[in-house]
C-alpha cells in the first residue's frame, strides 16, 4: 500500500477510526506504565491511546505522510515517532510490548519480509515482553466479500468523496485490489496487494525467528481461533524463556 500522499493519509484516518482492535491492544499493555513499540503505526491512533494511559510509546511507520497525521493528534507529543519499516527498525531500547496492528503484517508479501519483521520483534523485546499482531483468516472468501462491498461515502474537512474498491487479482495466498477516491473534481487511486498466510505458516516463521506462540485468538474478545469461522488470527508471542 502507498500512503505517502498527504491526502490519502487523511482519507485513511477517516476510513479507519478507533475500533475494537485498538481496545484489544490497549488491554494487552495493562494498567501499569510500560514501554510499547508500534510497528506500522500508521496515523497513530493506538500510539496516542497508549500514551494517554501513561505508557512510553514509540511509533514506527515507513510513510512520512501517515506520521504527519499522527503528530497532530492529542497526546502525540508524548510519543516518539520514527520513519522506518518493521523489517529495518533498530534501536538499543527494549520494549515490554510490541504490536503490529491494522493487518499491517499482511503487506509483507515474502517470507523474508515476514521473518525480518518477526526478528525485529524478537530482538527488541524485554526478557518477559510480549509481541502481538494479527492477520485475516485465509479460509474465508475475502475476495467475494470485498467485491460485494458497496461504495463508501467519506467526509473530509470541506469536501466529500466516494471510495470504491475493485479486486484486480486473486492467486494462492494473495489478493490485489485498487481503491479509487472520487472527489467532485478529481479521482485518486491506490493499488495494493495483501498476503493471507495460514496459521501454520506464520507459526513456522515465528519459530524460525526465535519467538514462541503463547496465545492465538480468533476475535477481539480473545475468543479461540476457529479455522472455519474466525475472521482474525491474532498471535501473542514472546521469548522462549518467558514462563507459560
Amino acid at each position: 500500500m502507498d500512503y505517502q500522499d498527504p491526502l490519502i493519509a487523511q482519507i485513511y484516518d477517516e476510513a479507519n477510526p478507533r475500533a475494537q482492535d485498538t481496545d484489544f491492544y490497549v488491554s494487552l499493555a495493562g494498567l501499569s506504565p510500560c514501554t510499547v513499540l508500534d510497528l506500522g503505526c500508521g496515523t497513530g491512533t493506538l500510539c496516542c491511546a497508549l500514551a494517554e494511559r501513561g505508557h512510553r510509546v514509540t511509533g514506527v511507520d515507513p510513510a512520512a505522510a501517515m506520521l504527519a497525521v499522527a503528530r497532530n493528534k492529542p497526546q502525540a507529543e508524548q510519543v516518539e515517532w520514527v520513519e522506518a519499516s518493521a523489517q529495518s527498525y533498530k534501536t538499543q531500547q527494549r520494549f515490554d510490548l510490541i504490536v503490529m496492528t491494522g493487518h499491517a503484517f499482511q503487506i509483507l508479501l515474502t517470507d523474508a519480509d515476514m521473518l525480518a519483521a518477526l526478528q525485529t520483534m524478537s530482538g527488541h523485546l524485554t526478557e518477559r515482553g510480549r509481541a502481538a499482531f494479527e492477520t485475516r483468516n485465509p479460509h474465508l472468501d475475502w475476495s467475494a466479500e470485498w467485491a460485494a462491498r458497496a461504495p463508501a461515502i467519506r467526509t473530509l474537512p470541506g469536501r466529500q468523496l466516494v471510495e470504491t474498491l475493485e479486486i484486480t487479482g486473486a492467486d494462492a495466498d494473495f489478493i490485489s485490489f485498487q481503491t479509487s477516491y472520487r472527489f467532485p473534481h478529481m479521482t485518486m487511486f491506490t493499488r495494493s496487494t495483501l498476503r493471507f498466510p495460514s496459521r501454520e505458516h506464520v507459526e513456522d516463521l515465528i519459530d524460525r525467528s526465535g519467538l514462541v506462540v503463547y496465545d492465538v485468538f480468533g476475535d477481539w474478545d480473545a475468543g479461540p481461533f476457529d479455522a472455519a469461522r474466525s475472521r482474525e488470527i491474532i498471535f501473542v508471542v514472546g521469548r522462549p524463556t518467558q514462563p507459560l
